[in-house]
Order: structure tokens, then sequence, then C-alpha cells
């Protein structure tokens, strides 16, 4: 399986576990192509506190973890889960808390990126 293959799946997985525990305003940015991207696809996501941003993560380490049979390369933010990084390598989950998210604003940063807002009921990941 091709690395953009593989990593399309990957990036699917991450919004499945955003999915199962209810994130909310869910956004997959492709990266591929845009000079001094570390990775191929961002997943950014948030939940009300600090309690479903935690879960949250652990869902998706779950769900990759089940389905892909990756764990993530690092995590950062646990301590106070008001924005927890999970590293895959070719993609990158963010879990913030609004406030943090705003104030990030991650999407901008990376505007360039090809941008997919995920609703949960047009969700099907896609299949090779």
């Amino acid at each position: 399986m091709k690395k953009t293959q593989s990593s399309k799946k990957l990036a699917d997985a991450v919004v499945a576990g955003m999915l199962e525990k209810k994130a909310k305003h869910i956004v997959l940015l492709n990266m591929k192509g845009i000079d001094h991207a570390f990775c191929e696809y961002f997943v950014i996501c948030e939940g009300d506190s600090r309690t479903q941003v935690e879960a949250i993560a652990d869902s998706i380490e779950e769900i990759v973890r089940k389905t892909i049979k990756e764990k993530p390369w690092s995590t950062e933010g646990y301590d106070n889960a008001e924005w927890i990084l999970l590293d895959y390598g070719t993609v990158v989950a963010h879990v913030f808390q609004p406030q943090q998210r705003d104030f990030y604003r991650i999407e901008e940063l990376w505007a360039d990126a090809k941008r997919q807002d995920i609703q949960e009921e047009s969700f099907v990941p896609k299949a090779n």
C-alpha cells in the first residue's frame, strides 16, 4: 500500500475516533504539496471540557490501534488537556478545548492546505 493511501486510512481512523466521542468542528487539512509540511494530514477538532478532550484523544488512540494497528509516535498535552496532540508521523491529530483552538488558529496557519469540514452524518471513510 502506498504511503499516501495508508495516510488517508489513518486520517479516516482518527476522524472515526473523534466522532466516537462527539468531537465538534472536525477539520481535515490535506498538507500534501505544501512546502515545509512535516506530515500529510492534520485532523483538528474540539471538545467542550478537559474530560471530553481526554476522551476524544483516548478514542483516537483506541480506534487507530484497532483498525490500523498503529500507535502514536508521541503525544503531548495530557497534563492539562487544553490541547492534546497525537503524532502518527504522516498524520497529526489536534484535540482542543474551544478557547485554545481559537487562540492558536491552526487552520489559519495552514490556510494553503486543502480543507475538508467533517460532518458526522456524511462521513464515510474512503476505501482503497
